[in-house]
């Protein structure tokens, strides 16, 4: 309830307090301090006395001279019934507040006294919510200026990154140059490799039923094997002779010899030119292909040996050391070893829970490993004839899709899960590295002398890693120079010094490299 205060006239409390102006006249209601037109009946210092609706409530009061008001943090409002006037009192700031008179009489609303009262309190709580905010808003403009500079300071950091980018793609392309394009394929090629003998060709394996020979040099197709009724998932070459492997979807893996003659060779291409690097789509149609293709090529048939055992699709197949077995890795979740002069299974190697992706055997060893669906690949030893040991090596989330040996006691893996791991084979537990990508890796290879890892991906690119794990280079890409499609394989090829390194992928063409690789090793 209010109480009687000290005197004080209407205008200094206007003049303290000027923000009731603001408030009567967001109410839309006339309003009149002390020094103004008093209500019919009442004057300055006069006696008041009638009732009040005080939150809600009707309570007598009884003031008399000064309109003065102390009471706690509200407003309240007064209501004189004989001449139809209301007094508002304000408390703010912890000061007392002279009355006001407020006439509803020139107000349009029809609400009663005391949802009037209310409505005024709500307002008032409106109005102090957002001084609130002002202040706020005073408060954090330091803070705010603070931010903004830190933001400048942040996008200069990331220009410079861009930058720096740009940069290092530019170097990439000075080191990693695209020497040969070999086109001929009617559909995807899913591997390739190069032989191990005199004459050197290249060889890729294909989902149009056909293997092909290359000429390095020239990019000319120098024979045809079409003895699969199915895709050819592989190919690897002898050791020492001419003759080729091949694994294929119609369940069966072919041993034939080929027979070729080397072209003359032609001048080097310009591959100074330059190009838009990271151009994500291109203007040749997805099947449209350049050249003219192996028209009039020499063409096999028939196999040598036929290796058919399986129940599933060969997906992969390997030449042991020495040349004298091969091994088969199936969908049938099976990996079989074969006598190449007899075509005899010799043993069944089981154990993956799910269809196998790839196999591969030790350079010096009777080492095979094979990779699975089942996130797992195994490694298989047959150094002792009569203990045929299996070890497991479990750290990938995905499909291993294919798993290499080095020169050394180590061993690669590349995973569906965007990892590639390297594994020694004297602790198998975990791996020594881990390299993370942005994209899944496909069957991947490692070169023999400087151990460079080359990743092919399925988003179109191929990366170049050492064993530790550090990136080397990204091989360049635009709409007028590498694949258009994701890349199956890559294969090195150090004997060669100009085109080291060999890449092919569903766009149906196989890609030359020469990787500058002790430039490369030197800006590690």
């Amino acid at each position: 309830m209010p109480v009687e205060g000290g005197s004080t006239s209407g205008s200094a409390s206007a003049a303290r307090h000027p923000k009731q102006k603001r408030k009567a006249h967001s109410l839309s209601i006339r309003r009149t301090n002390s020094t103004e037109e008093r209500p019919p009946g009442i004057q300055r210092g006069d006696m008041l006395e009638g009732q009040c609706v005080e939150n809600g409530k009707v309570v007598n009061i009884r003031r008399d001279k000064l309109l003065v008001l102390n009471v706690p943090q509200k407003k309240d409002l007064y209501f004189f019934p004989a001449d139809n006037w209301v007094l508002l009192g304000v408390h703010h700031g912890g000061k007392s507040v002279a009355f006001n008179w407020l006439d509803p009489g020139c107000c349009d609303s029809k609400l009663p006294i005391s949802l009037r009262s209310n409505l005024l309190d709500l307002f008032g709580q409106i109005e102090r919510e957002f001084e609130n905010l002002y202040i706020e808003n005073l408060e954090s403009s330091h803070s705010t200026s603070q931010l903004s500079q830190k933001l400048k300071t942040t996008y200069k950091a990331s220009t410079s990154k861009i930058v720096s980018s740009f940069k290092a793609t530019t170097g990439s392309r000075a080191l990693c140059q695209l020497l040969k394009e070999y086109v001929g394929h009617r559909d995807g090629i899913w591997d390739l490799s190069v032989t191990r003998t005199q004459p050197v060709v290249l060889g890729t394996a294909s989902a149009d039923h056909s293997a092909l020979l290359w000429s390095i040099e020239t990019g000319k197709c120098l024979l045809r094997y079409a003895g699969h009724a199915g895709s050819v998932n592989s190919i690897k070459f002898h050791p020492t002779e001419q003759m080729a492997l091949t694994a294929s979807g119609d369940q069966t893996a072919h041993i034939w010899r080929y027979m070729v003659q080397l072209p003359a060779p032609q001048p080097p291409p310009d591959v100074s030119a330059p190009c838009d690097d990271d151009q994500d789509s291109s203007d040749r149609e997805e099947g449209e292909v350049d050249g003219e293709g192996p028209c009039e090529v020499p063409t096999v048939r028939v196999a040598t040996a036929t290796l058919k055992s399986h129940q599933g699709v060969v997906i992969a197949a390997d030449w042991l050391v020495g040349g004298r077995q091969v091994v088969t890795a199936s969908w049938d979740r099976a990996a079989n070893l074969y006598e190449v002069e007899t075509s005899e299974l010799v043993h069944t190697l089981t154990g993956h829970d799910q269809e196998l992706t790839h196999c591969c055997t030790h350079p010096t060893q009777r080492l095979v490993v094979t990779s699975s669906r089942d996130t797992t690949f195994r490694l298989w030893d047959f150094r002792d004839p009569s203990i045929h040991s299996v070890n497991v090596f479990q750290g990938h989330t995905d499909t291993v899709t294919s798993a290499v040996f080095t020169v050394g006691d180590n061993v690669v893996s590349g995973s569906d899960d965007r990892t590639v791991k390297v594994w020694d084979l004297k602790n198998m537990r975990s791996p020594i590295a881990t390299i993370r990508t942005d994209s899944a890796v496909n069957r991947i290879s490692v070169s023999a002398n400087q151990r460079i890892i080359a990743l092919p991906h399925d988003n179109r690119q191929v990366r170049l890693f050492d064993m530790s794990g550090v990136r080397l280079a990204r091989l360049p890409r635009s709409n007028r120079m590498g694949h258009r499609r994701m890349v199956c394989c890559t294969a090195w090829n150090e004997e060669n010094q100009s085109c080291n390194l060999f890449t092919c992928g569903f766009d149906r063409q196989a890609i030359g490299w020469n990787i500058n690789i002790p430039a490369l090793l030197q800006e590690k």
